[in-house]
């Protein structure tokens, strides 16, 4: 925010404030700020000419009702000129990573990619996955995964073929015997010393090699060791040999379309009804990983890059570059050789420069390709299009489910808020705040508040203190909803009161059984409804409730496992030292513990049905 501006106020003053602003802008490249009535950041943005891009946003043709909604908003302009555009980009990059402007594009799905990761951990490393590089202990990575399923099933190959551990470090210090990765064959046992380092050492250059690419070689020094292995009557570790071999083929098998070496991202851009998918695809090593589809907002950046005589060809190389630039400088954690895209890009040789200068790392951006590129390219552009089609589904599935609301409250509804308060017996109390708009769920508004000072398990305090700590700040939403029946709602009506706020409530109540369908919805003037269970403004409803209950346990279960320190059954009633022993030695450890069902812990010696029952439902909650 801009505290020291002196900024005009009414509405005589910033038209006159803005006109002599553009009067005066060069007609040089540089990077301009929007800024609001209070000094906050609305918009940042890049131009070729200053001038010309900063003026089109205040001609009398602007179509779309967000960038209406961002020019009815701003009360001064600031810029600052660079020497090219390449600069501008850099800034640009910058100054949105660094505010988040609300008016930005920004991806919603802002996690970091997964990446596969051996570690340093001397004498016996470990295989693991998380997102990010950096963000983890030292090692090496390997990479990126767009998704957690194809990070999952490169995991579960590699724990197949060289049963490298993958247990974390506190869990391989503390095992006494091995666990049940020892007796499914997918864990050489080092924790308790059952391979040599010399051994553990070969299986974690063999994970290496995989990783890498390095099938080919790997199979023939795998299949030189069970012919030794044979010579010298070792059948055992022959046949240990020949699985490997066979599992390896396979993989080599699914993944023999893709032969050729390099790196490389395919990037595959699509339109339909005013949605854009950007698909994005990674090759390493000459092997597919996956891919991940984007649904950046496309209109708004329609209006900031070209006019109405511009292509939609052009029009989408535009905002094909606009997405590359956040999603390269703001959420990847590196950069192939070479970025493969499915239209021109209209300044394809500064977004190099920009990348180049970034990454420290020469890219090529390629539109133009051949072969096996040729047919990575074309299966992207198939992607970006099942997922859009998908998309619009879903997309106009919310609109109806909004628009059905909206006439059962007779008031228009764009902007949802929900509540809910999670906790175990009164233990580590969190509240989440989560937002829907008709774009569907918005991410990045989400909120959580660890729930202090108040009596054990009481659900009403905890709402009051979310509500009261939301709301000194926050503006109201269309429609606040309340996970709860009148009580809930009625002290919702008295935090309001209090902030002096005339916010839309309705409380949702669960029915018999909490069996979806036969919620009752509470209004602020007393009285209340039950609608039909395939009532679309009852499914919007639930997907709000449901996503604030999802959001609110997982942040609740990551503060109790820390503040508990210890192992999760410590703290759970009637089980001591001896059955906590009993359980873990039953299934193995505490992973098969926790993947348990209530009847199989019923079956551990020692166990009745009201104990697993305890111990399942405080495992789960």
């Amino acid at each position: 925010m801009i505290e020291s501006l002196n900024l005009p106020q009414s509405s005589a003053d910033i038209t006159a404030n803005i006109r002599a602003i553009l009067a005066n802008l060069p007609n040089l490249p540089g990077v301009y700020k929007m800024l609001g009535a209070n000094g906050e950041l609305l918009y940042v943005g890049k131009a070729k000419n200053l001038k010309n891009r900063v003026s089109s946003y205040f001609v009398k043709t602007i179509d779309h009702p967000k960038t209406r909604a961002l020019v009815a908003r701003i009360v001064h302009i600031e810029t600052m000129v660079v020497r090219s555009e390449t600069e501008a980009l850099l800034l640009e990059q910058n100054l949105i990573k660094q505010h988040r402007p609300p008016y930005n594009i920004m991806l919603r799905d802002d996690k970091s990619y997964l990446y596969v990761f051996v570690s340093s951990d001397k004498p016996y490393p470990r295989l693991a996955a998380g997102r990010g590089k950096g963000q983890h202990q030292a090692g090496k990575f390997f990479g990126p995964y767009p998704s957690a399923t194809s990070a999952r099933e490169t995991m579960l190959v590699l724990q197949k073929l060289f049963m490298v551990r993958q247990c974390d470090n506190n869990f391989f210090a503390q095992r006494k015997r091995p666990c049940l990765q020892y007796q499914i064959k997918r864990c050489r046992a080092p924790c308790v010393g059952l391979v040599s380092p010399e051994d553990y050492a070969q299986d974690v250059a063999h994970t290496i090699r995989f990783l890498k690419g390095d099938t080919r070689e790997l199979n023939q020094e795998l299949i030189g060791n069970m012919e030794r292995a044979a010579e010298q009557l070792k059948f055992e570790e022959a046949v240990f040999y020949r699985d490997r071999v066979g599992l390896l083929r396979e993989v080599q098998a699914q993944q023999a379309v893709y032969k050729v070496k390099g790196e490389a991202d395919i990037l595959a851009i699509a339109q339909q009804a005013g949605v854009v998918c950007v698909q994005v695809m990674n090759v390493r090593s000459g092997r597919m990983l996956g891919g991940k589809a984007f649904f950046p907002d496309l209109a708004s950046a329609y209006q900031e890059n070209g006019d109405s005589q511009t292509s939609t060809d052009e029009q989408l190389g535009c905002m094909l570059s606009e997405f590359m630039a956040s999603f390269y400088f703001q959420f990847a954690d590196e950069l192939p050789e070479e970025l493969i895209v499915n239209m021109a890009l209209p300044d394809a040789a500064s977004l190099e420069q920009g990348l180049k200068q970034h990454f420290d790392q020469r890219v090529q951006i390629k539109n133009k390709v051949r072969e096996t590129r040729a047919e990575w390219l074309e299966l992207a552009v198939m992607n970006a299009e099942n997922a859009l089609h998908a998309r619009l589904s879903n997309h106009l599935e919310l609109r109806d489910r909004f628009a059905i609301l909206q006439q059962l409250v007779e008031r228009p509804i764009d902007r949802i808020e929900c509540f809910d308060i999670s906790h175990t017996m009164g233990e580590s109390p969190v509240a989440s705040c989560v937002v829907f708009d008709q774009g569907g769920a918005r991410k990045r508004d989400y909120r959580q508040f660890d729930i202090k000072d108040i009596t054990p398990g009481d659900d009403y305090a905890a709402m009051r203190q979310a509500l009261t700590r939301r709301y000194k700040k926050a503006p109201l939403p269309d429609l606040l909803l309340i996970d709860g029946g009148k009580g809930q709602l009625k002290m919702a009506m008295e935090v309001m009161q209090d902030l002096q706020l005339d916010a839309f409530m309705i409380g949702v109540s669960k029915g018999e059984g909490r069996k979806p369908g036969l919620e009752t919805l509470h209004f602020t003037d007393g009285h209340s409804i039950q609608l039909d269970s395939d009532n679309k403004a009852l499914h919007l409803i639930q997907q709000v409730r449901d996503e604030a209950h999802r959001f609110a346990i997982t942040k609740h279960r990551a503060k109790r496992d820390k503040k508990r320190g210890g192992s999760v059954l410590e703290v759970i009633p009637g089980l001591g030292p001896k059955r906590r022993r009993d359980l873990l030695t039953h299934f193995g450890g505490i992973q098969g513990v926790l993947k348990a069902s209530e009847n199989e812990l019923a079956l551990v010696p020692g166990f009745g049905k009201a104990l697993a029952r305890t111990v399942y439902k405080i495992l789960h909650e």
